[in-house]
C-alpha cells in the first residue's frame, strides 16, 4: 500500500483532509470529474499517514477530525452497494490506504473509524465483490478480475487487518458482520492454491501484468489467512467491558461462532490441491525471470494449505455444528461435483502428497522441513476425523449409509486391511490410528460392534495381526482401544475370546514394564480381559492358565498381576485388580459360559495366590468412597475362601498391613480429542490415595458401621461383609494344621461386637438382610466352635 509520491508534512496532511471533505460535498453536483482528483488528495494524504514518530502526531489530530467520516462517505458514494466501477477503482483504493494508515497501531482511530462506520463499509464493499463471483465456477478456476480490482480487494482486507488487530469493538463488529466467511469466499475465488500452474495469460493482457496479477493474488491470499486467523481466534471471547474512545461499553462476545457449516466446501477446498494427479507450471511461469514469483506462488500454496488444516482442525474442535455437518455432508462418493467435505479431508489423509515442483524450489534442507510440517498438518486432519465419529450424534450418521467401500465405515476398515501389515516398506501408522481410533469412537450400539465381527467385515484377526511387541505405542493405543470398545458388547466377547485376544494382548507386551509409560493404554488392554472374562468360564481360563508351551509367569493373570504390583497408578491398580473380581466369579458361577471342568478346577486352584488375595484386599483398602469396588473385593475374596487353602491367603490379606499409595500417576495422554480407550470405571481411576486403614479388616468394619457420612453404604454390601467375615471364622476354612488360630481370633475379637450389634433385629428390609448375614456369621463361628 506504498506510493512513489514523497510523503507530505502534517500540514499538508491536514490540508488534504480539509479538501477530501470538501469534494465530499461537491460530488452531487460535479461527481464526473472529482473522482480523479478525491484519488490525488487520497493518495497524498495516505502517504503521509506511513510516516509516524514525527514531531507533529498527525494521527490522532486527524483522527478527532471529521476524516473518518468524510472516508466513510466517500467510500459509500463510490461503491453504492457494489463493487466500483472502473471509473472509481483508483480513487476506491487510495480512500482504503488512508483508512488503513489512519488506523494502524492507533486503538482511538480504529475506535473513531468504528463509529464512522468505515470498517462495516469496508465489508459492504468486499461483499459487493462476492456477488461478481460466477454461480457455476469450477472451485480450481481463479475468477478474472482486474489488476484495480485486485489491489482495491487486497487492501480493503489490509484495512480490516489493521483496524482489528488487538482491537476488541472492531473484532467484535467483523464476527457480526460474517466478514471472515466473505473474506473466505473471494480469497477461494481469487487465489484457489495451484491454479496459477496452468493459467494463460488473456489475449489483451501483457505477461508483466499477469505476474503483476498473480503476485496480487498470492499476496491478498496471505492478508486474506491472517484476517480470518485473527478474527477466529477472537470468536470464543467472553463477556466484559472495554473501552472505547472514552465511552465503556459491555460487549457479550460469548459463543461468537467465525463460521457456519455452509461454507464447509470452501474450507476444504485448498486441500485438493495436494492430491495426486497434481500440476507442473506452464507458459509464463516456467521462464527463469518468473523464478522469484513462482517460488512465492508455491510459498502461498503451502501457507494456504497451514491455514486451511489448523482452521479444520479448531473448528472441528471447538464447533459441534461443524462436526455434525462434517458427518452429514453428501456425495461421500464423489459422483458430484461438489465432494463431501469428509470426504475431502480423508483423501488428503490418504493421498496427499508433496507437489512435485518442491524438488525445483527447495532445497533438500527446505523440502524436509516442509515434509514433517506437511506431516503434522496430516495428523491434525486425522485428528479432526476422529473427533467428528466421537461425536455421540454422529454414530447413527456415519452408519446409516452402510459398511460398503464408498461409506465412511468401509473406509475406514478398508485402511486397516490394507495396511495392517507394519512390516511393510511404506506403512501407514496413520492411517491405522485414525480408523481404530474412529471406529471405536461409533461402537455404542451392540449392532454396531457386531457389524465389525460378522461377516462380511470380521474384523477381529485383522486387529489382532497388528498386536506385536514392536509395533508403535499409537498404534497399540488404537487397535487396544477398538478391541476394548468391542468387548463392551456381551455378544462380542466370546469371539474375542476365541480369536485369543487374552493370549495375543499378553504376547505383545503391553503390561510389561516396557509400556508403563503408556499409561492408558495398560488400562484399555485390562479392560478387554475383564470384559471378556464376565460371566465366562472358557476366557477366565484362558487368562489364569498357561497356553501351549507358555511359562506359568507369562500368563496374561500373571502380567496383570504383575503391573497391579508394581504400578503407582490408581487406575491401573484398581482395574487390574477388578479382572481377577470378574475371573473369579466366572468361574464360580454355574451360569458362566462353557469351560471344561478340569479346566475350571485347575483356574481355581492358581488363583490361591497370596499376590492376587493381597491385590482383592488393596482395592478394598483404597476404595472408601466407592461402595460398589469394595463390594467386588469383598464378594472375590469371599469365594477365593472356599477354595481348598484359599481362606489362608484371604486371611493373611485382609490382616496384613495395606501399603501405603502416595502420590499417584494420572494416565499419560494419548492422541485422541474423543477418548474411546479410557478406563471404563471412572470411579477406579479417581479414587483417593490410601489415608485412613493400615489394614483391609479396618475397612470391613469402617463399611459395617455404616456412618452417618456419604457415601451411605448399600445394605448389600454391610451383608457381604458379614459373609466374609462368617465365612473366615468357619471351621476347615483356615486348615488348624497351618497354625493360623490365633489369626483367625484376631478376625473375630474385631469383629464380634460390630456383628452382635449388627445382628439386632432392625426395621425394614434392609435392618433385616444385614442383620441376618450377621447373625448367620455368629452362628458361623458359634459352629467352629463346638
Amino acid at each position: 500500500m506504498s506510493s512513489v509520491s514523497a510523503a507530505p508534512n502534517p500540514d499538508e496532511c491536514r490540508r488534504a483532509a480539509r479538501k477530501l471533505g470538501d469534494l465530499l460535498a461537491q460530488l452531487p453536483l460535479e461527481e464526473g470529474g472529482r473522482w480523479q482528483e478525491i484519488e490525488l488528495t487520497a493518495r497524498n494524504l495516505a502517504n503521509g499517514l506511513r510516516v509516524k514518530g514525527g514531531p507533529v502526531d498527525s494521527h490522532t489530530t486527524l483522527g478527532k477530525t471529521l476524516l473518518p467520516q468524510t472516508l466513510t462517505s466517500l467510500l459509500k458514494s463510490a461503491i453504492s452497494e457494489s463493487a466500483p466501477d472502473a471509473t472509481r477503482t483508483d480513487a476506491v483504493y487510495e480512500i482504503l490506504r488512508v483508512g488503513a494508515n489512519l488506523c494502524m497501531d492507533h486503538d482511538d482511530n480504529r475506535g473513531f473509524l468504528l463509529e464512522a462506520g468505515f470498517p462495516q463499509t469496508v465489508v459492504s464493499l468486499l461483499e459487493g465483490y462476492t456477488e461478481s463471483i460466477p454461480s457455476n465456477r469450477h472451485r480450481a478456476d481463479p475468477i478474472a478480475l482486474s489488476i484495480s480490482d485486485l489491489r482495491v480487494i487486497k487492501t480493503a482486507i489490509g484495512v480490516l487487518l489493521n483496524c482489528s488487530i488487538d482491537y476488541e469493538p472492531v473484532k467484535s463488529r467483523l464476527i457480526s458482520l460474517e466478514a471472515a466467511i466473505t473474506i473466505l469466499r473471494l480469497s477461494a475465488a481469487i487465489y484457489p492454491p495451484g491454479s496459477w500452474m496452468t493459467v494463460q495469460a488473456p489475449a489483451e493482457s501483457s505477461e508483466d501484468e499477469l505476474i503483476e496479477s498473480w503476485n496480487l493474488r498470492s499476496g491478498l491470499s496471505s492478508w486474506a489467512w491472517r484476517a480470518i486467523s485473527e478474527l477466529r481466534e477472537d470468536s470464543k471471547g467472553i463477556a466484559r467491558m472495554i473501552h472505547v474512545n472514552d465511552t465503556n461499553v459491555t460487549l457479550n462476545v460469548q459463543d461468537r461462532q467465525t463460521f457456519n457449516p455452509d461454507v464447509l466446501p470452501l474450507i476444504v477446498t485448498p486441500l485438493l490441491a495436494f492430491v495426486p494427479p497434481h500440476g507442473l507450471p506452464s507458459g509464463i511461469f516456467t521462464k527463469p525471470e518468473t523464478s522469484p514469483t513462482r517460488r512465492a506462488l508455491v510459498q502461498a500454496d503451502f501457507e494456504s494449505l497451514e491455514e486451511t488444516c489448523s482452521l479444520i482442525e479448531a473448528l472441528a474442535l471447538d464447533v459441534e455444528d461443524i462436526r455434525l455437518a462434517l458427518a452429514r455432508s453428501t456425495n461421500f462418493d464423489g459422483s458430484s461435483e461438489v465432494p463431501s467435505s469428509l470426504a475431502v479431508i480423508l483423501d488428503f489423509i490418504e493421498r496427499a502428497e508433496h507437489p512435485p515442483i518442491w524438488e525445483s524450489e527447495y532445497s533438500e534442507e527446505e523440502r524436509a522441513k516442509r515434509s514433517r510440517s506437511f506431516d503434522m498438518y496430516k495428523a491434525a486432519l486425522v485428528k479432526v476425523i476422529v473427533e467428528v465419529a466421537g461425536d455421540d450424534r454422529n454414530e447413527d450418521v456415519l452408519w446409516e449409509k452402510g459398511t460398503g467401500d464408498d461409506t465412511f465405515i468401509g473406509r475406514m476398515v478398508s485402511w486397516i486391511r490394507t495396511h495392517k501389515d507394519l512390516t511393510a516398506v511404506n506403512v501407514r501408522d496413520d492411517l491405522i490410528i485414525c480408523s481404530t481410533l474412529s471406529l471405536g469412537n461409533i461402537l455404542r450400539q451392540e449392532k454396531h460392534a457386531l457389524s465389525l465381527i460378522e461377516p462380511p467385515i470380521s474384523l477381529i484377526p485383522d486387529l489382532l495381526s497388528m498386536l506385536q511387541p514392536d509395533v508403535d505405542i499409537k498404534v497399540k493405543h488404537g487397535v487396544v482401544g477398538l478391541l476394548k470398545q468391542l468387548s463392551h458388547t456381551a455378544r462380542v466377547r466370546p469371539a474375542l475370546g476365541s480369536s485369543g485376544v487374552l493370549g495375543k494382548l499378553a504376547d505383545s507386551q503391553v503390561w510389561s514394564e516396557r509400556f508403563d509409560m503408556a499409561e492408558i493404554v495398560q488400562v484399555s488392554a485390562i479392560g478387554i480381559a475383564k470384559h471378556v472374562c464376565t460371566g465366562n468360564a472358557e476366557n477366565s481360563c484362558h487368562l489364569v492358565l498357561p497356553a501351549d508351551g507358555q511359562g506359568a509367569n507369562l500368563t496374561p493373570a500373571k502380567q496383570i498381576l504383575a503391573l497391579v504390583r508394581r504400578s503407582d497408578s490408581i487406575a491401573v491398580k484398581s482395574e487390574g485388580s477388578r479382572v481377577f473380581v470378574q475371573v473369579i466369579k466366572s468361574l464360580w458361577s454355574s451360569d458362566a459360559a462353557a469351560g471344561s471342568d478340569t479346566d475350571k478346577q485347575n483356574a481355581r486352584k492358581a488363583l490361591v495366590d497370596p499376590d492376587i488375595a493381597a491385590a482383592l484386599a488393596q482395592l478394598i483398602g483404597r476404595s472408601r468412597k466407592y461402595p460398589i469396588l469394595i463390594n467386588e473385593g469383598v464378594v472375590a475374596l469371599t469365594l477365593l475362601s472356599m477354595i481348598p487353602g484359599g481362606g489362608k491367603v484371604v486371611l493373611d490379606a485382609v490382616l496384613n498391613p495395606l501399603p501405603q499409595e502416595f502420590n499417584p500417576r494420572q494416565p499419560k495422554s494419548m492422541p485422541s480429542s474423543s477418548n474411546p480407550t479410557s478406563a471404563s470405571t471412572g470411579s477406579a481411576s479417581s479414587s483417593p490415595i490410601v489415608v485412613g486403614p493400615t489394614r483391609a479388616l479396618d475397612m470391613l468394619t469402617t463399611v459395617l458401621r455404616s456412618p452417618e457420612t456419604p457415601p451411605i453404604i448399600p445394605v448389600e454390601v454391610q451383608a457381604n461383609i458379614c459373609s466374609l467375615l462368617g465365612q473366615l471364622g468357619k471351621k476347615s476354612i483356615v486348615n488348624e494344621s497351618d497354625g493360623r488360630a490365633a489369626d483367625v481370633e484376631r478376625v473375630k475379637s474385631a469383629t464380634r461386637e460390630l456383628l452382635e450389634l449388627t445382628a439386632q433385629p432392625a426395621g425394614g428390609s434392609g435392618g433385616t438382610l444385614v442383620s441376618g448375614a450377621a447373625k448367620k456369621a455368629l452362628d458361623a463361628w458359634a459352629g467352629s466352635s463346638s
